[in-house]
């Protein structure tokens, strides 16, 4: 299959038409699979309420069929048609956050392929905070279902080139917006419930929804390892790159022992670093993902640095820890998965 790429300049008023969305959402209409850019990171989009269609992104993937997909809209009123009952908190951080990077699991009406939602009597639905995203959903007038634009297991996609590294020829097509901003995919949030609970952090916080709605819980998953995530994108091992990641948790002075460790025996070492500490490290390779004051920074960055030690072709890779506190805990959670918890403490 010939995947075909469209660039399209989003400062244009997205509002007109546009041949290259008009071409992307036609492919869509046909039940084929195409990626286009989000806020958050590249999204694999195919048409919600086809069988067919939503089978060809877990085939382009690589995914477990038994992982559910957010359904991606552009209208209120797409809400309404595919959740069932949406409680009044929920319409209360729909006026605030949307368009953004929260999605919220409500109980699902019919027409949906059963293949969105792994069987489940729910469905998780999202408007995303871009205008590419929002034009093309509007062009195709369909619910469109996406999971992130990269094969499964390895650091979602912040850019079109990485789709188009990963998926070249497995997919109709990509939509290139450039470069994503929030840099790590959005909130999920249990809407089934009294009180809200997350089920993945992401580019809203906690502290965000607490302010707006009071009470919100956070799923036991993320918490202890031990429970099975409720959340789409959560179930299995994710954001990994090719050589094993481990976290480190100390000062300096211990971390450098640690890749000192790596480098006796031969390995070529990489360290995942923030500005402010990144010349401290004696290694092989060292990437710089944001800067520590600016955790939104961090959270940007994360995924392409991911992908850039797979270009530099090291033995293993350290990086350092982060704060939990606000969007710090979307990037150490992302950490944690990509490491397969695996974290040195001092």
């Amino acid at each position: 299959m010939e995947t075909k790429v469209w660039i399209v300049d989003n400062s244009n008023d997205l509002s007109l038409s546009y041949p290259q969305i008009a071409q992307a959402a036609a492919l869509l209409m046909k039940n084929e699979v195409v990626a286009f850019p989000t806020e958050t990171v590249y999204g694999l989009g195919a048409n919600a309420r086809s069988d067919e269609a939503v089978g060809k992104i877990y085939k382009a993937k690589g995914r477990p069929s038994d992982n559910p997909l957010i359904v991606h809209i552009a209208t209120k009123e797409q809400l309404y048609e595919i959740a069932a009952d949406v409680p009044e908190y929920v319409e209360k951080l729909i006026d605030v956050l949307w368009p953004g990077p929260i999605t919220f699991v409500l109980p699902k009406r019919t027409g949906l392929s059963d293949r969105v939602t792994a069987g489940l009597n729910t469905v998780a639905v999202r408007m995303p905070d871009h205008p590419l995203a929002l034009a093309l959903i509007k062009e195709a007038d369909l619910p469109i279902a996406a999971p992130s634009a990269n094969l499964s297991g390895k650091p979602s996609p912040t850019r079109a080139a990485h789709v188009f590294d990963d998926l070249d020829g497995r997919i109709a097509g990509i939509l290139d917006g450039g470069a994503t901003g929030v840099g790590v995919e959005s909130t999920v949030l249990d809407c089934t419930q009294r009180f809200p609970v997350i089920l993945r952090p992401g580019g809203v916080t906690k502290e965000q929804l607490e302010e707006l709605v009071g009470k919100v819980e956070v799923d036991q998953a993320l918490i202890d390892e031990g429970h099975t995530p409720k959340s789409p994108g959560m179930k299995y091992t994710h954001y990994a790159p090719k050589a094993p990641l481990t976290i480190i948790d100390g000062s300096l002075s211990f971390f450098q022992e640690v890749i000192d460790s790596a480098k006796s025996e031969g390995k070529k070492v990489g360290v995942l670093a923030t500005a402010e500490q990144a010349e401290s490290y004696q290694a092989d390779v060292v990437f710089i993902c944001g800067s520590r004051r600016d955790m939104q920074s961090v959270a940007a960055g994360l995924y392409e640095v991911l992908r850039k030690f797979d270009e530099a072709d090291v033995d293993c890779i350290y990086s350092e820890s982060f704060t939990s506190e606000g969007v710090g805990q979307a990037v150490m959670n992302r950490l944690l998965k990509a490491a397969g918890h695996r974290i040195v403490k001092e």
